[in-house]
């Protein structure tokens, strides 16, 4: 109800086993807790939380101005509800090596199952726009170290993310990602990976499970999990997909009441009042006050 029955150790330790298996993992993002309850009720393996999404919902581009403490207070909300892992991006770590520690630690009190970090330099950008620029390999390898050892929970996944790939070449992300791996990264997320052939050459040179990122209107295909499956990726996210499916549907609501001067139009494409209690469980908080819940819904 309240929290999650299953304990954040419990949730991490479950995940670490999930990518030994051969099941490619599905985490959309969830912009909020309600949606990451919606993620759990229709059987996904896990919940993304994305930089880019919490950023938006607080009226930012994705160009690292979030705070610590904004996306570590938005993980606990959205880690707390939910009985699946949750990995989180922490773009560039919220500073040098030992602020990238502090990070770590933030995550793990929050409930955290994961995080990816990148080794972009600040101001950080979306992965799929043109331009970016990467930090030395000396540098990132510093704050994966320091992330790897600052954990005190050995399940807490660690994955580097490399978006070398545009300025440097798919050759030279390959060796990135390795040297990542060599300073502690558990997982790696190469970013902005074009199409089949990139993402076959990116798992042939990395022993360690990847991401793949499956976010609209980028630069890359949208794959399937069969596809990706078979090109040996182990997990899959879907960053913004609920968001602009929300801000879609939002956009078209709101149009319709100004034109219109009523929302009679769009009410049949509407989460009913009765679809909203059963996923926020609204009947179980009888079991702590009859006062609670003592109406019949229509």
């Amino acid at each position: 109800m309240l929290f999650a029955q299953k304990s954040a150790a419990d949730k991490r330790k479950a995940f670490k086993a999930a990518l030994k298996t051969k099941k490619i993992l599905q985490f959309p993002g969830a912009m909020n807790p309600l949606t990451a309850m919606g993620i759990e009720n229709h059987g996904f393996d896990g919940v993304y939380i994305s930089g880019a999404v919490l950023s938006a919902e607080l009226g930012l581009p994705d160009i690292g101005l979030t705070t610590l403490t904004e996306v570590a207070t938005r993980g606990h909300q959205i880690a707390r509800v939910t009985e699946l892992p949750t990995l989180i991006d922490i773009d560039t770590g919220f500073g040098e090596a030992m602020s990238v520690a502090r990070t770590i630690h933030h995550m793990e009190e929050a409930g955290i199952s994961a995080v990816h970090i990148e080794d972009q330099q600040n101001p950080k950008r979306c992965g799929h726009l043109d331009n970016k620029v990467i930090v030395s390999v000396e540098e990132m390898t510093r704050k994966v170290k320091a992330a790897a050892d600052a954990r005190r929970d050995d399940n807490f996944v660690i994955m580097a993310r490399t978006d070398a790939k545009a300025s440097e070449g798919i050759e030279a992300a390959i060796d990135r990602a390795k040297a990542y791996v060599d300073a502690g990264a558990d997982m790696i997320f190469p970013e902005a990976l074009w199409n089949e052939s990139e993402f076959e050459q990116f798992r042939a040179g990395i022993d360690v499970p990847l991401l793949a990122n499956m976010t609209e209107f980028g630069k890359t295909g949208l794959l399937t999990t069969k596809q990706l499956s078979n090109l040996g990726y182990n997990m899959v996210i879907y960053p913004v997909t609920t968001l602009r499916i929300a801000m879609g549907a939002i956009d078209r609501g709101l149009k319709e009441i100004k034109e219109k001067g009523t929302q009679e139009g769009v009410v049949e494409t509407m989460q009913t009042r009765k679809e909203l209690y059963e996923l926020l469980r609204y009947e179980n908080y009888n079991d702590f006050d009859k006062d609670i819940f003592n109406f019949t819904l229509p």
